[in-house]
């Protein structure tokens, strides 16, 4: 094996582990529309794959429209073992969560039934900033 693959065999396996090591392991919540209006764009529409962000992550409104790919990666109730879909769903933070602990994400109806079961309200999740 020459030097180059080498070289880049290294930078793509740094690479995979930088991205998991920025995962945050929290939990995803469920939120019903209406979507706007919003703490961060008025009534101005951002579409359904929106997402609230607890208070720390929100910072005053300093995450507005950022964006955070979730995986779901169980239930929160273990004995249910097809509460993911096996799917990532993209997000844009709209609004602040006032009800959420740390490490939660409020997702739209329709975010969470990309990940999860709706019908399961709550679940064990991963995200990243993209």
């Amino acid at each position: 094996m020459g030097v180059v693959t080498k070289a880049l065999i290294l930078i793509a396996m740094v690479a995979c582990l930088t991205s998991v090591a920025y995962a945050i392991s929290g939990q995803a919540t469920l939120y019903s529309p209406p979507y706007a209006p919003s703490k961060c764009f008025g009534s101005k529409d951002q579409g359904v794959m929106v997402a609230k962000a607890h208070g720390a992550l929100f910072e005053y409104g300093r995450a507005c429209g950022w964006k955070y790919r979730v995986h779901c990666i169980s239930g929160t109730n273990k004995a249910i073992r097809d509460a993911c879909t096996g799917k990532t769903v993209d997000v844009t933070i709209v609004d602040r969560c006032e009800a959420c602990s740390a490490n939660v994400l409020e997702l739209s109806q329709e975010a969470f039934a990309t990940i999860a079961r709706p019908a399961l309200g709550r679940v064990n999740v991963e995200y990243e900033q993209i």
